[in-house]
Order: structure tokens, then C-alpha cells, then sequence
């Protein structure tokens, strides 16, 4: 029987294991959108492209089963782009389907005319056009087994033309999904052993690639009695049950962590492929384990780089090692970690007036969080207080872009995370900026009767951006928001709204929110001027904040002065 270049492109998405793909409907997709109809594949139709990106890879991040997003031809599937940076980023695979225009009127600029292969060049671990359609199922094939096997955005480019042509499909290609043992060999292990040995206070520093390797980290820090410290990413496999664990560290981290790796005379890098230098230890040798070679060494110079997943290699690497009496350096860090902890629970309190502390909220998501919630956070203030306030457990799952960076990331990932576990509690911890950027989509919410619950940090203000500003001894200039009630809008929309201005008042509301049966909006009036202190404090910060004050007193930016140096003077204390 023959079949249009859209249907068999569809038909090996499904072998693939798709099971939603989110865009915008136009009309050089109308072949796809009409092959999609008629197959087991859910359309979501997003009001933007970009958040259709965006749900496409945290769908596909957290359930590892393979998305899809497409676009049409010219500024559709450029509204992709940032979502699918985001994925190329974070290493997520995921298809793109870039509609084109008609084969003949390429090269002739026409209207919407974009060359795809070099707009994607940059963020795609493949990007092909189909030529004609006899080539449909197997370049198909080989961007799901580029996205698969490579970990990344796969961009198949389809012209409507090409999308139409029916043919006799008769050639089998099809998606491998291949799973190897990569591990180091045994003299390598054994050399890795052998500088474990030598070292008085080894430390392990876990990442992303550690995912699944929780009792083999376990099991390492025991024989070891070393502290383990881990990335923003691997806070959920890491964190939890765990007596070793002395936090996160760098930006974003806390001062246990960067203790623990600043004091170290030995660190185990094992699947992190952290990006800032200055977090690093300047002195100690560094043992790194990544799967891809190519990133060993690349952020700071190692002692040792070896080739290998996580998993393997420690259970390969774990006969080799002594058991290590001397648990002095475990302590001292462990000791630390408890003053972080009770550093942090100090911030999490409602106090009597004025704005909301924004850690006092994040302490109250996770109290009445349910046990597997699935949260996700706006790159900016709303990630920092995520990571640090909401506890792990094993069972929940944070998300957020932090190898991107992007705003307005929290409540487009919200919603692919909700339509890959129906079943399960979401929440978007969003920025008033990050959501007004995409607001456009809790329309989506709404349309798609999806009961996500979208917690606005309300500050009026471009909050991180401001306080970069004043690090820098800058006067924050153009970060003001002119907010509506958040809540408000998502009444008119169909969506429950509730607004909370007082601190004695919220408590009950997060309560209320969370049990609404449907989505809902928490509008939180949350303090501009709470500080977000690093692990550590450097005499430039300092200064920049001093320059800011006078510069706000000068310029008669008195009341901002107070309020920074109240706060100021609170996260001190």
C-alpha cells in the first residue's frame, strides 16, 4: 500500500516509542498534523512554539522515552529554537520536525524562506532534509538513532512537497535502541585505586551521569569515609538517604559543598561535567569518570581521566579500593553540613510583616508537596530557592535549564512533564518575568485540562538580573515589572487564581492550591530585596554591594538602600 512521506515519517516516530509531539498546526505541516491524527501519537497543541519545545524535552528528560516537537515553514519552526538549545544543551533527546516550504521555490527568498540546516547547525546532533520521499523512513530512522544514541535534538527538515508524494514503502530500516557497558579498563582502574590511596582527605563529587548509581555512591563514601558533594542536576539521585551528603556547590550551591571540595586533597569527579572553575579544588588531584572523553579535563585540569559510565566503573572500581579507617575529613564535613542545615532552616521563616521571604514559601511546597511530586523552576531567583528549600527523596524529580539558562523554562516543562505522568502532582515554581514571557500558554493549561499548579514568585521586578546589577556596584536600571494579578488571570482563563499579600496568610493557601482538583495559580507577593547569598562571599561582592547602596542613597533610592541592607543584615545574622 502507498503512503505519503508524512505518514511513514509519523509510522517510525510511533515504532520509536513517541508518544507526544507539541507545536503550532500550519500549513506546511498539514500532512504531518493529518498522518499524527490518524496514529497513536498525541498532538499538543501549544500556543508557542517555543514552549512546545521546551515540554518536548523535559517530557523526554525525566521519562526517557523520546518526543518530538515540529514547527512550520519560516518563523514557526524558528520559535523552536530556543527550547530545542535547550535540549542540545542538556543532552535530551529529542526529534524536530522543520517543515518547508515546496523543493522548487528553495534559494529563491521567497517569503518565509529559511535555511534550516544552518539556523539548527549549532543545537542538533543531526540535521537532514528529506530530498524526496523514498528517503522518508530511512532518514527518519537515522534522526531517532542520531537522538538516542548521541543524546540530543534531531532535526528532520521536510518540505510540504516532499511531505505529500506517496510511495511503495518497502525498505525495513528501523530505531535501535542499543545499551553498552562503558567502563575504564582494569589498569586504569587500578592506577585510579592507587592515587585514592595516597590521598588524606578524598572527597567525591557526584553529577548528572551518577543517576541510578545512589547505593554505589553509598558504598564508595563508606569504604572511603569520604563526603560526597553533588551538581545542581544530580540533586535528585544524590541527595537523598544519604549520610555522606554534605549539599550542592557552586552559583547555586551551599557552603558545605564548597567547603567539602575547596578542602579535599582528592576528589572522585563522576559523571559531572560542572562548568565553573572557581569551584573546583586549586590543589587537589582530581579523578574524573565521564562517558564522553571529550569532556574530560575540559573545565578544570584533572590528575586522571577516565572513559566509562558511572555505574560500571564503580562497581569495577570498588574491589580495588582499601578500606579507609580515618574518618577525620568526613567529619569536619559533616560538621559543616549541619551548620548549612541549620543556616537554611533559619531563612525559612514566615516572619510578621511585610512581603513573603521566598524561602518560607519553598519550605511550604515541600512540607505539603506530595512525596513524588514533579517541580519544576524558572531559571533565576524561583531555581535558587527550588534546589536549596525542596528536599529529595528519591522519588521527586527537580527540573529546571540550568545548562541554558533560558528564562521562562518553569511552566513549559510543567506541562510536558504532565502529559508524560498524568497521574502525578506538578508544579512550576515561575518568576512574575519568566511567566509574562510565555504566558500565552497557560491557555495550553487550560485547553489541554491539564491541573498543573504554577506558583508565581511576584517581586515585581526582574529579580536575579537586579541583584547581578547590584553585585556589580550598579544602580538596577529597567528591571521594574508593572504586574496585573496573576491570579486574576488565570480566573479569566478558567483557571483557579488565588493571591497572597500577607505572610500569616499562606500556609493555608499552599495548602488550598495544592489540593484544588484542577490547574491553578499561586500569586505570591514575595520580598524584592530577599538576598541570594553564594557558598561563599568574595571581597568583590562585597564592595559592589557597598558601591550600590551609596550610589541608591545619592541617587535617591533611599528606601531600596534600607531594604537591601534589612535583608542584608538578616541573612548575616
Amino acid at each position: 500500500m502507498a503512503k505519503n512521506a508524512a505518514q511513514i515519517i509519523v509510522e517510525v516516530l510511533e515504532s520509536a516509542g513517541v508518544k507526544h509531539i507539541y507545536g503550532v498546526v500550519g500549513d506546511t505541516l498539514n500532512f504531518v498534523i493529518d498522518a499524527i491524527s490518524k496514529s497513536s501519537i498525541e498532538w499538543v497543541h501549544t500556543r508557542h512554539e517555543e514552549v512546545g519545545a521546551f515540554a518536548a524535552g523535559a517530557e523526554s528528560y525525566v521519562s526517557g522515552v523520546l518526543t518530538g516537537c515540529a514547527g512550520s515553514c519560516g518563523p514557526g519552526s524558528l520559535h523552536l529554537i530556543n527550547g530545542v538549545y535547550e535540549a542540545h544543551r542538556s543532552r535530551i533527546p529529542m526529534v524536530v520536525i522543520a517543515s518547508q516550504m515546496e523543493t522548487m521555490t528553495l534559494g529563491t527568498d521567497m517569503p518565509q524562506e529559511v535555511d534550516f540546516k544552518k539556523v539548527y547547525a549549532d543545537c542538533s546532533v543531526f540535521c537532514e532534509q528529506v530530498h524526496n520521499a523514498e528517503q522518508a523512513r530511512r532518514m527518519a530512522v537515522l534522526a531517532c538513532q542520531a537522538a538516542v544514541s548521541r543524546q540530543g535534538p534531531a532535526v528532520l527538515i521536510l518540505p510540504v512537497d516532499i511531505s505529500k508524494t506517496e510511495i511503495k514503502d518497502e525498505v525495513p530500516y528501523s530505531v535501535h535502541f542499543p545499551k553498552p557497558v562503558r567502563r575504564p579498563n582494569d589498569a586504569e582502574l587500578k592506577q585510579a585505586a592507587e592515587i585514592i590511596a595516597q590521598g588524606k582527605k578524598v572527597g567525591i563529587y557526584a553529577g548528572m551521569g551518577s543517576e541510578g548509581a545512589h547505593e554505589l555512591l553509598l558504598s564508595l563514601a563508606k569504604k572511603l569515609n569520604a563526603p560526597i558533594a553533588h551538581t545542581s542536576r544530580a540533586k535528585d539521585f544524590v541527595e537523598y538517604d544519604n549520610p555522606y551528603n554534605v549539599g550542592m556547590t557552586g552559583l547555586l550551591g551551599v557552603s558545605s559543598g564548597f567547603h567539602m571540595m575547596n578542602s579535599c586533597d582528592t576528589l572522585l569527579l563522576l559523571g559531572a561535567d560542572f562548568a565553573w572553575g572557581q569551584f573546583y579544588p586549586q590543589h587537589a588531584k582530581i579523578i574524573q569518570i565521564d562517558r564522553d572523553a571529550s569532556r574530560l579535563g575540559r573545565r578544570h585540569p584533572v590528575t586522571l581521566g577516565l572513559e566509562g559510565d558511572v555505574i560500571p566503573s564503580l562497581e569495577a572500581l570498588l574491589p580495588m579500593l582499601a578500606d579507609r579507617s580515618d574518618d577525620v575529613f568526613l567529619k569536619e564535613c559533616l560538621k559543616e553540613r549541619e551548620k548549612t542545615v541549620v543556616e537554611l532552616a533559619a531563612k525559612e521563616q514566615p516572619g510578621n510583616t511585610g512581603a513573603i521571604h521566598p524561602e518560607y514559601l519553598a519550605k511550604l511546597l515541600d512540607q505539603y508537596a506530595d512525596d513524588d511530586a514533579l517541580v519544576t523552576g524558572d531559571v533565576g531567583s524561583a531555581m535558587v530557592w527550588l534546589l536549596r528549600h525542596f528536599k529529595s527523596n528519591g522519588k521527586r524529580r527537580t527540573l529546571t535549564s540550568l545548562r541554558h539558562g533560558t528564562m521562562a523554562n518553569a511552566m513549559p516543562m510543567a506541562l510536558g512533564l504532565k502529559k508524560a505522568y498524568p497521574q502525578r502532582q506538578v508544579i512550576s515554581i515561575s518568576g512574575d518575568g519568566g511567566l509574562a514571557m510565555l504566558m500565552g500558554d497557560l491557555l495550553t493549561i487550560h485547553q489541554e485540562d491539564l491541573p498543573i499548579k504554577i506558583v508565581v514568585l511576584n517581586n515585581s521586578s526582574l529579580n536575579f538580573v537586579e541583584l547581578e546589577m547590584k553585585t556589580e556596584g550598579l544602580l538596577n536600571n529597567y528591571t521594574d515589572l508593572k504586574n496585573p494579578s496573576f491570579a486574576a488571570i488565570g480566573q479569566a482563563i478558567g483557571i483557579t487564581g488565588i493571591e497572597v499579600t500577607k505572610p500569616q496568610d499562606l500556609e493555608k493557601a499552599v495548602q488550598d492550591f495544592l489540593a484544588c482538583p484542577g490547574a491553578a495559580i499561586l500569586d505570591v507577593h514575595t520580598n524584592r530585596y530577599e538576598l541570594i547569598m553564594p557558598p561563599t562571599v568574595t571581597i568583590d561582592n562585597v564592595v559592589g554591594m557597598a558601591t550600590y547602596t551609596t550610589k541608591a542613597v545619592l541617587g535617591g533610592r533611599f528606601k531600596d538602600a534600607v531594604d537591601l541592607m534589612k535583608n542584608a543584615i538578616k541573612t548575616v545574622v
